[in-house]
């Protein structure tokens, strides 16, 4: 391979046949010229992107902080090996541009908060270990102490980039769902439901699932009459905040609980007013 253009210190472009491709390496464009060959002992990445895709990456390459994008890779890298799964490869434009942007704002004193910070804790536990991770890497390499709200939106961003992953749009708009349910769970219980408790993360989990089946059009399994009628009376109160909040959800979101799950939630809320 021939170097086409320079990027960086370590990273070039070049013209593999009719494909032009983005080669990444520590240190691979040191003392090198337009034209030279690239030792293949040197290259650690290599990129096919579409053309808008591609623009952007060598413009990022070109212009952001070579720390900030060597970081970026290690975390992936990281995610990959933790995650066992290959990531889509637009998460090199997506987290590298997202995280050269938290570290400025970081290095200028701008306070970063994530709201769903609760919920994608619970809901993606493995990714919001790679977050964590990548928490301690900045520290150890740029001195910069990341706050866990950015932890998680390193989380999320690898989240959607699994390739079986929905889009960041959906991610967010169900961990926001999880976040209304339980916020007008404890207006209406008037209780603070701790996000590190067990009983918070089985119901989290459990509606995650649900909003999911609902998502994907999946049938519900039915509950029996008697057990729906015994939960009714002897959790009454839960079963009354399950069938608010379903309801809180439908009008807002335009989703619809079947019985079956409204009396399944108003079991995980039960065990809630117990703590």
């Amino acid at each position: 391979m021939r170097i086409f253009r320079i990027l960086n210190n370590n990273a070039v472009v070049v013209i593999d046949g009719p494909q032009e491709k983005i080669v990444m390496g520590n240190g691979i464009a040191f003392q090198k010229r337009r034209n030279d060959i690239i030792p293949k002992d040197r290259i650690e990445k290599i990129f096919v992107l579409h053309e808008g895709a591609s623009e952007k990456f060598q413009q990022l390459l070109s212009t952001l902080p070579e720390k900030h994008i060597e970081l970026a890779e290690k975390i992936i890298s990281f995610a990959e090996v933790h995650l066992n799964a290959p990531l889509n490869d637009h998460i090199h434009i997506a987290l590298t541009d997202h995280l050269s942007f938290a570290l400025e704002r970081l290095d200028q004193g701008v306070t970063i908060h994530n709201k769903l910070l609760n919920e994608i804790r619970t809901l993606y536990k493995k990714e919001y270990e790679v977050g964590q991770w990548a928490k301690e890497e900045i520290k150890k390499e740029l001195g910069i102490e990341i706050p866990d709200d950015e932890a998680a939106h390193i989380a999320l961003h690898i989240h959607t980039a699994k390739m079986d992953a929905p889009s960041m749009q959906a991610s967010l708009k169900q961990a926001t769902i999880l976040r209304d349910f339980i916020e007008e769970l404890e207006k209406k219980a008037g209780i603070k439901i701790e996000d590190n408790s067990i009983n918070y993360q089985r119901l989290v989990t459990h509606l995650r699932f649900a909003l999911n089946r609902i998502g994907e059009g999946e049938d519900f399994s039915p509950i029996d009459d008697d057990m729906l009628s015994l939960i009714e009376t002897k959790y009454e109160k839960a079963y009354k905040y399950s069938s608010e909040l379903t309801e809180f959800l439908k009008v807002e979101y335009s989703i619809a609980f079947p019985a079956s799950e409204i009396a399944y939630i108003a079991l995980h809320i039960q065990r809630l007013l117990k703590e």
